[in-house]
């Protein structure tokens, strides 16, 4: 098969870097009143989840430095709801991945797998939380808040979710992803509410991220404006989202999932495509096939998300853990999101088998784009077909011109 000439483009993105992390964090924990109920020597949960952020380890420093300073007595609980396969040594060791350990933050990290019930919602959901959490004096919520992959509100992937999901560890996280079929996710608000009347939330720390990956704000929220200030960072965050500038494409080629990139590998916003038993997605930028190379190292073997694509490679099944990837799927009710798809030695294998499948396009003009990951999309490699969008776009730049799709001695694309 004839493969189309291909050429390295860059995307101009938002950008909005905070040069100085630490004095920016900084500036947002010494805003008024946010330590001001908590007395010295009462116990702090400090509430880290699983997602690459950028800087998280100094963000996370910063935030037990103050409340250190305050004489409070903070420790780490890892909320990430099943990452981390659900048990101890799992979410230590995704805490150390991101350069979070117990000798870089100066505090212990108490890991267990047991939750403990705080309360009930009036539809009969019973609330669930880190025992560790539930127990401290305080709590506080780490997380970056951005469009969620598998729903959609005025609040979606941030403080709120950190708070209910992460902190409801596998339990609380399978039981109101089964609860939002009948009730939506807006149940989360709900939850959120209830546990911040029964327990004392200090205040989240929310952190933003520009189309760069580079963190663009971080916000101490109080609970008194904790809904509408996630509302409005939410919205700040969808507009710095990086995005493909394509629409349609025949072939996305994407070099690497993870959950270190997505909480389903890839990111829907970016990719367009979602299957969900809450609802299928078909959206912008219209992909008819897609084609994943490998699984992120980060990702520690989780491929949770890989059901998304129709064709991968062996070597990337082989990378799987699906102990790991089932336990998240099954815990966010969406089997189909690991079921592995077509799967061949090469990734020319694996490009012909999509070129096959796309209709009556000839290879040669197919509109294909390749990525790194759905959170790098600064420069992609674009097909000669998509030509005409490059030049007529002023935020597109050619950085290497036009040459054949290259491979290496055993058939896989060259980096």
């Amino acid at each position: 098969m004839l493969f189309p000439d291909m050429a390295l483009v860059r995307q101009k993105l938002h950008a909005e870097k905070l040069e100085d992390i630490p004095a920016a964090a900084g500036k947002a924990l010494h805003g008024p009143h946010l330590a001001s109920v908590a007395k010295p020597g009462k116990s702090v949960a400090v509430a880290v989840g699983s997602r690459g952020i950028s800087h998280i380890p100094i963000i996370v420093s910063e935030c037990v430095k103050f409340l250190k300073v305050r004489g409070l007595k903070p420790f780490i609980v890892p909320a990430m709801g099943s990452h981390g396969g659900n048990t101890p040594e799992g979410e230590l060791s995704v805490l150390a991945m991101l350069g979070i350990n117990e000798s870089s933050v100066g505090v212990p990290i108490l890991a267990a797998e047991d939750v403990v019930k705080i309360g009930t919602l009036d539809i009969g959901i019973p609330i669930l939380m880190d025992r560790h959490a539930a127990e401290a004096d305080h709590i506080v919520v780490i997380n970056r808040v951005k469009p969620h992959t598998k729903f959609h509100g005025p609040i979606e992937s941030g403080l709120t979710k950190m708070l209910t999901v992460g902190l409801g560890k596998g339990q609380g996280a399978a039981l109101y992803h089964r609860a939002a079929v009948q009730h939506t996710f807006g149940i989360l608000q709900d939850i959120a509410r209830h546990i911040m009347e029964s327990r004392s939330v200090l205040f989240g720390l929310a952190i933003l991220e520009d189309g760069h990956k580079d963190v663009s704000r971080i916000s101490a929220v109080s609970p008194e404006n904790w809904f509408d200030a996630e509302r409005t960072l939410l919205e700040e965050a969808r507009f710095m989202m990086p995005r493909i500038p394509f629409d349609p494409i025949d072939v996305l080629i994407v070099d690497e999932i993870g959950k270190d990139i997505s909480g389903i590998g890839m990111d829907s916003n970016v990719t367009g495509r979602h299957r969900d038993i809450v609802g299928d997605s078909y959206m912008a930028p219209h992909v008819k096939r897609i084609f994943v190379r490998d699984l992120s190292p980060e990702s520690d073997g989780n491929g949770n998300g890989i059901g998304l694509a129709d064709v991968t490679t062996r070597r990337l099944v082989d990378a799987l853990d699906l102990e790991k990837t089932y336990a998240n799927a099954l815990t966010a009710i969406s089997p189909e999101k690991a079921a592995i798809p077509m799967y061949f030695e090469t990734d020319r294998d694996c490009i012909e088998a999509c070129l096959n499948t796309i209709g009556m396009v000839n290879p040669e003009t197919a509109r294909i784009i390749r990525i790194k990951n759905t959170a790098t999309l600064e420069t992609l490699s674009v097909s000669r077909a998509l030509e005409g969008d490059v030049i007529s776009n002023p935020d597109l730049h050619i950085l290497r011109p036009w040459e054949p799709m290259a491979f290496d001695e055993k058939g896989n694309l060259s980096d």
